[in-house]
């Protein structure tokens, strides 16, 4: 069967309609075929993104921007509305996750999928709207780091305008006359440093003498002592002898003879005091005590019986007379006046 022209035009023109038709699809992001899943999310500001712009995924496209559209009376973070699909199927987008604007490169705009790795909640689904984000763009970040530069740079324009004005005014007329000033007065003071030195020099000069003569008494001093080096020496000898001979000496018996003594002490005036032997009697015996004082009493009463009478104790036959008493031989008179001669009036 024969197909006549008309028929071959019709076709021809059913099929380039529809290849422009997919191409326009494709040009605005979606698939050749489409049936891709499409998301929403909403943003305070489009950040330069542009319809067409690539969806990725840890740096590598999954899908396109679809349309960037700015929403009236919307909350101040959705004024821009953007739509974009998801071409590959084996990705979906768990609950939490953010759709972010950023830079891909350089010079190209893009979406930034960060998934939540939460999958508890689930996933969106096609129509879902996702949170945006705006990122800040390489531009945003330069500035904000050459804006402290910047401001430094300018305080320190400043402090320079300050300094040069500073040496302007410190090189006029008033402040040259004052630099002279202040080297005249240097010059003065070098020449004073110039003469204290040449004054200290001269004291040199004529102290000299005297330096020399306290420098030879020195030496005659260290020469003395060389001398008497070898007397030194007997004396410090001589010490040391006196030393040993106390070192050697032998404390121990001395001190042992006198513990001996002192504990022989202590016995005899242990037994004193426990009445043992003549001593303790004496020192303990109350009873001798008591007769010698009766002795003693009886003794004091016989002197002085016989100093008021003695013709009781002592008869003189002047003329003849018979002798009355006790009859004392010559001895015991003797005895007997020695004893009175002793006893204290």
């Amino acid at each position: 069967m024969k197909i006549s022209k008309e028929i071959k035009t019709g076709l021809i023109a059913i099929a380039a309609i529809g290849l422009l038709v997919t191409g326009v699809n494709f040009l605005k992001g979606n698939s050749f075929f489409g049936g891709d899943d499409v998301y929403f999310a909403y943003f305070p500001n489009s950040g330069q993104l542009a319809p067409a712009s690539s969806v990725t995924l840890n740096g590598v496209g999954v899908g396109k921007v679809l349309s960037v559209e700015y929403v009236s009376g919307g909350a101040v973070n959705e004024k821009v509305k953007v739509s974009f699909n998801i071409q590959n199927k084996n990705i979906k987008i768990p609950k939490g996750s953010i759709v972010q604007i950023g830079s891909l490169d350089l010079f190209s705009k893009g979406l930034i999928l960060l998934l939540n790795e939460d999958l508890a909640k689930g996933f969106y689904k096609p129509g879902d709207k996702i949170k945006g984000d705006v990122a800040i763009d390489m531009v945003s970040q330069a500035k904000a780091y050459a804006d402290p530069i910047s401001q430094k740079l300018q305080a320190m324009m400043v402090s320079i305008d300050k300094v040069v004005n500073s040496v302007s005014t410190l090189l006029d007329t008033n402040a040259t006359q004052t630099i002279e000033g202040s080297l005249a007065e240097l010059r003065i003071s070098i020449k004073r440093f110039g003469n204290v030195a040449y004054e200290a020099e001269s004291l040199l000069i004529s102290e000299k003498v005297k330096l020399g003569r306290i420098l030879s008494n020195v030496e005659s001093i260290t020469q003395n002592l060389q001398l008497s080096n070898e007397k030194v020496s007997k004396i410090l000898g001589n010490a040391e002898k006196i030393s040993n001979d106390l070192v050697s000496a032998d404390f121990k018996n001395v001190i042992n003879e006198a513990k001996t003594t002192l504990n022989s002490v202590n016995t005899l005036i242990g037994k004193a005091n426990s009445g043992e032997g003549t001593l303790g009697k004496l020192i303990s015996d109350d009873q001798l005590y008591d007769q010698l004082v009766l002795t003693n009493k009886s003794l004091q009463n016989l002197v002085n019986d016989i100093s008021v009478h003695p013709e009781r104790y002592i008869h003189f036959s002047v003329l003849g007379a018979k002798t009355k008493g006790v009859p004392l031989t010559t001895d015991e008179e003797k005895k007997l006046r020695k004893l009175l001669d002793s006893i204290p009036n």
